[in-house]
């Protein structure tokens, strides 16, 4: 899975400490960060009781901003979790936050080679094996949908689900957007700004049990998984989603990476 040798090869040790998976890396950073977030946003948080104190488990998200690793980590963190995420290589290699990201056992995946969700798949896995919790944005990028709701995912997030059957708890969040925009690097620092997240009982993946490999029925589980998000979304906005789902297959916009800097050029 990791180059043997690599200094990005990934740690896939039990979760200890408290919260559950964190370290001395995790909760000095965790002392500076929090403090940062809270003073620019007012977290406003449901659904608590849905996160399993112990055991693997995947928390899924919408992805509407730079600002929701920061929201998404805060919440599981503050609710007995230290998350993990398959990050991109490339940001391995950046000094210092390489250092960190490795140290608080992030682990480096290749995202923009050919089979990049095959190559990440086994990382996944053996997280989960040793009882982590995974954070997972199933579109793999910031939707592209104009007004910010969940665009059509990748079938990712639904294979992992079949294949180890784990715990997979849905999240929604609302209100980074607007601490920083989408494709932004610049923070409206004040006034702060309220972020609702709220998680969802665990989904039902059983019916597609044993179909990892049947595209058609991964395509349906991710519609699943999806829905369950945006419904959350839709009770946090107090708005209903659009009748049609952005597909970004079916735009002429880049799978992933910032678009908006492409078509600049």
């Amino acid at each position: 899975m990791a180059n043997q040798g690599s200094d990005l090869e990934p740690s896939y040790k039990p979760p200890r400490g408290k919260p559950l998976g964190s370290n001395p890396t995790w909760k000095f950073w965790a002392r500076i960060l929090i403090p940062i977030v809270k003073s620019v946003s007012k977290a406003e948080w449901r659904g608590a009781e849905n996160i399993p104190a112990t055991g693997p488990m995947i928390a899924i998200s919408n992805h509407i901003s730079y600002f929701d690793p920061l929201v998404f980590a805060h919440f599981l963190y503050g609710n007995g979790r230290a998350v993990r995420f398959l990050g991109k290589a490339s940001l391995f290699r950046v000094p210092l936050v390489g250092w960190v990201l490795r140290h608080a056992e992030q682990v480096p995946v290749e995202r923009e080679v050919k089979g990049a969700a095959t190559v990440a798949l086994p990382h996944a896995v053996a997280l989960l094996k040793s009882g982590h919790c995974l954070g997972v944005y199933p579109e793999g990028t910031l939707t592209r949908d104009a007004d910010h709701w969940p665009m059509v995912a990748k079938t990712g997030l639904a294979r992992l689900a079949v294949t180890t059957r784990v715990p997979v708890i849905p999240c929604a969040q609302w209100g980074a957007v607007d601490v920083i925009a989408p494709y932004s690097k610049k923070p409206k620092l004040w006034p702060r700004t309220k972020i609702q997240v709220t998680a969802g009982k665990p989904l039902d993946f059983s019916k597609w049990y044993g179909k990892e490999d049947d595209h058609d029925a991964m395509v349906e589980a991710t519609a699943y998984a999806m829905d369950a998000i945006t419904t959350l979304l839709e009770e946090i906005r107090g708005a209903k989603r659009p009748e049609n789902i952005f597909d970004p297959r079916k735009s002429d916009l880049p799978r992933v990476g910032n678009y908006k800097k492409r078509k600049d050029k």
